[in-house]
């Protein structure tokens, strides 16, 4: 079933189809019993696409019991036979990547390149994490004649995971292939405003093989399934992406039940530009970065700290690159930057604008709402931004790239490592000392030098300090989704 939404002529009508929204649960899709809903808008024209449909307590009793059943089935497994099905769930999405890519854009706004590199790159983890789990290997340790002393690394059994808007296929996809590729069942709650895509995603699961029970999906009151769902004594293990404020009160009630968690939390990114580098080729790179999703990013650069002597080509060179995005819905060709997710995000743009400009910052390029249909806002670069304004501190989540100066490095380090978070930090210069400085002076969990690169499938990302702990990605992305058993075996 799908519901037709109006688009702007010249567009594909493929890309008016939305899918039907359900919940998952034991290999079925259902309505649920709640018999409440909520709708679905697409932010660049704010039409109603479809709705989605509210888990009540007893369909997550139901999700919970199934995971239970589910893990006993999947973790029973070997690792070839669920890495078959994990390839094959692989494949399915690359082969409907157009598809679901629409279908993104559609729900999330994000330009239709962008949403189906996210779709590839999601691919690519699951591939990845499917022959990572039969590489986790354990160890044997030398003790005695007549003992064999090992370790070994088995699933932690069913996990619950809560994920934002921002990456509809990324964030969930994260979450469901670390999961089966360790040999958990996986009860997970994405966004309200973003299930199409995860919908979508889950069939191709669903059709790869994966049994009923392994892989279950919920939507409806956060504080309600976080709770039912985190409290319960059948999951072992949150997963969570999302803000400090959420993840400290989802890690609050994981700590009441002695469970594990994995926090992938909110940033401030900081770009050191040093007085060696080229301004030019910096705001280049970090233009690219900050307005890509139109800065709806955790690890979007939002503090610019650029050395006094190219300050003011830097700031000529990001304001150029701003006015050159081409901004608009992301189902048409060229545009580089789609709206802002919701409502709420595009005030919040309004009100960090407003603020700066009431503190003494100038706006030199941008700094206002688009006018028309949708939540559209100017690519935005504010100069002499005083360090009190809220934009220096509070996570932007939008395109605005705040740029102040500094004057020698120590003090760039001090700036960009003053605030609470430590998710990711960018920094340019032509110096291999000064960037070994950078690497061991950063405090992120994740550091590019010389670009303003993402997160890669072969390697991990996390952040420290309120940013959250544990890893995505890589190895390391495996850890978190198994126990670690000693096994001390007495052989006569």
């Amino acid at each position: 079933m799908t519901v037709q939404v109006p688009l702007q002529a010249g567009l594909d009508a493929a890309a008016a189809e939305y899918p039907r929204i359900q919940l998952f649960i034991d290999g079925e899709w259902t309505d649920g019993t709640s018999g409440v809903s909520e709708d679905i808008y697409n932010p660049a024209t704010g039409d109603v696409l479809g709705t989605v449909p509210h888990a009540s307590s007893d369909d997550l009793d139901r999700a919970l019991e199934a995971a239970g059943r589910g893990f006993r089935v999947w973790s029973a497994k070997t690792t070839d036979e669920r890495g078959m099905i994990l390839h094959r769930a692989a494949a399915l999405i690359r082969e409907r990547a157009e598809h679901i890519a629409r279908t993104m854009t559609l729900e999330q706004g994000k330009p239709f390149a962008m949403a189906r590199g996210e779709l590839m790159g999601s691919s690519k983890l699951l591939d990845i994490y499917a022959e990572e789990a039969k590489r986790s290997y354990g160890r044997i340790i030398p003790f005695d004649h007549d003992t064999e002393l090992t370790v070994i690394h088995q699933p932690v059994g069913p996990v619950c995971a809560f994920v934002p808007w921002n990456f509809p296929a990324g964030s969930p996809m994260r979450k469901i292939s670390a999961s089966l590729a360790a040999g958990c069942s996986i009860v997970i709650k994405p966004s309200e405003e973003t299930p199409g895509t995860i919908t979508e995603i889950v069939k191709c699961y669903a059709e790869a093989g994966v049994p009923a029970g392994v892989l279950n999906l919920v939507f409806g009151v956060p504080a309600q399934i976080s709770e039912q769902l985190i409290t319960s004594p059948i999951t072992r293990l949150v997963a969570f992406t999302g803000s400090i404020a959420v993840g400290k009160h989802l890690a609050e009630l994981a700590a009441r039940q002695m469970k594990p968690a994995m926090m992938e939390l909110g940033g401030h990114a900081p770009v050191i530009v040093c007085e060696d580098a080229d301004p030019s080729v910096a705001a280049a790179r970090t233009a690219v970065a900050k307005f890509a999703n139109a800065g709806q990013v955790c690890t979007s650069p939002s503090r610019m700290i650029v050395h006094e002597s190219v300050y003011d080509a830097y700031v000529d060179a990001l304001a150029d690159q701003a006015s050159k995005v081409k901004v608009g819905n992301g189902l048409e060709d060229g545009v580089q930057m789609g709206p802002l997710a919701n409502p709420r995000r595009l005030q919040a743009s309004i009100d960090l604008v407003q603020d700066a400009r009431q503190q003494g910052a100038t706006v030199a390029y941008g700094g206002s709402p688009i006018e028309g249909p949708g939540w559209f806002f100017e690519p935005t670069v504010l100069t002499d931004v005083p360090l009190g304004a809220r934009v220096m501190h509070d996570e932007p989540f939008c395109p605005i790239a705040p740029v102040v100066s500094f004057s020698d490095l120590d003090q760039a380090l001090e700036l960009a490592n003053s605030l609470p978070y430590g998710l990711a930090a960018y920094g340019f210069t032509s110096s291999s000392a000064t960037a070994n400085r950078l690497k061991y002076g950063l405090e992120a969990g994740i550091l590019s030098i010389n670009h303003c690169g993402g997160s890669v499938p072969e390697a991990p990302s996390g952040g420290v300090k309120q940013s959250g702990y544990g890893k995505e990605g890589g190895a390391e992305g495996l850890h978190d989704y198994m126990i670690t058993k000693r096994v001390n075996h007495k052989l006569a």
